[in-house]
């Protein structure tokens, strides 16, 4: 049995893993701004994540409650569509308040209950492959917008990009302490992306034809995304008991395919320069100059 500390459970992925968990005979502290939207589930409290007050309590009520975290799922946050000269400064500074600051903040209070944790412990989650108490695991719900982006997903992918930074940074200093890492990556769900939780900036006549397509497609989204969150959340489930799980999970067939294409760009465009990228080493005079 894992004890799990969920964000964002009023909707979506958060409310759907949290399901998921507690079905598989898990306890789950399910946290929302709003409680109020979180009766379903026995656990419960209010969780700002941009507030450092309401995480620390947080974290002690989930503590004093089960006894330990075993599991950390970073999920709280919201869509955005505008341009970069669209977006209002103030909305770019609240959504990396939610999506990454918030994250960083709540994972940085879980780590050193984690580290503390040894073999034995109440609540012990086993040991990896390589035979090391699992001391628990933090659990990041990027994007397919995490790895790449497109016109009007600016700001929103921004704030995935550096979550998706500094987890992988993470990923290499925890491993030897026992604690996995995990960045999920869904494409198109029906989690209500599209619908009164999108912030939308406004309209700049200048990107009307760059934009255009994206911000029909938010509009008309809702409930024909390909993606089922429940079977995400089982499919996250099933990631926890792997013993070779990957630091990173694509979710839903649109991702693995947008992000392999992404990919394939990337690498050739790293072939198409890679001589005038290397003959700036220093002991590069064996390589061609770049023509003028």
């Amino acid at each position: 049995m894992r004890n799990w500390l969920i964000t964002g459970c009023s909707s979506g992925f958060g409310a759907e893993l949290a399901r998921a968990a507690l079905a598989a005979g898990d306890r789950v502290m399910a946290t929302a701004r709003d409680p109020e939207r979180l009766t379903e589930f026995p656990d419960r409290t209010r969780l700002d994540v941009t507030d450092e007050s309401s995480i620390t309590a947080a974290v002690a009520q989930t503590l004093d409650r089960f006894g330990a975290i075993d599991v950390l799922v970073n999920n709280a946050g919201h869509g955005s569509v505008g341009a970069v000269e669209e977006i209002e400064p103030e909305h770019l500074r609240a959504l990396m308040d939610v999506m990454f600051f918030g994250a960083v903040s709540l994972t940085r209070a879980v780590l050193p209950h984690m580290r503390a944790r040894q073999p034995g412990d109440p609540g012990s989650v086993g040991t990896d492959a390589a035979g090391r108490a699992r001391r628990g695991t933090i659990v990041q719900i990027s994007s397919m917008g995490g790895q790449l982006t497109m016109p009007a997903f600016g700001a929103y992918c921004a704030a995935k990009f550096a979550l998706e930074a500094i987890s992988e940074a993470l990923y290499a200093e925890v491993a030897a302490l026992g604690i996995r890492v995990h960045i999920i990556e869904p494409g198109a769900f029906r989690t209500g992306f599209g619908g009164a939780g999108l912030h939308r900036s406004p309209r700049l006549p200048a990107y009307a034809e760059t934009t255009a397509a994206t911000r029909a497609a938010v509009e008309s989204m809702d409930g024909s995304q390909p993606g089922d969150p429940a079977k995400a959340a089982q499919a996250i489930l099933t990631l926890l008991d792997a013993p070779d799980a990957p630091l990173r999970l694509a979710l839903g067939s649109d991702a693995v395919d947008a992000i392999r294409a992404h990919h394939t760009w990337l690498q050739d465009e790293l072939a198409k320069w890679e001589s005038l990228s290397r003959w700036t080493d220093y002991d590069s005079s064996e390589l061609s100059s770049p023509k003028s």
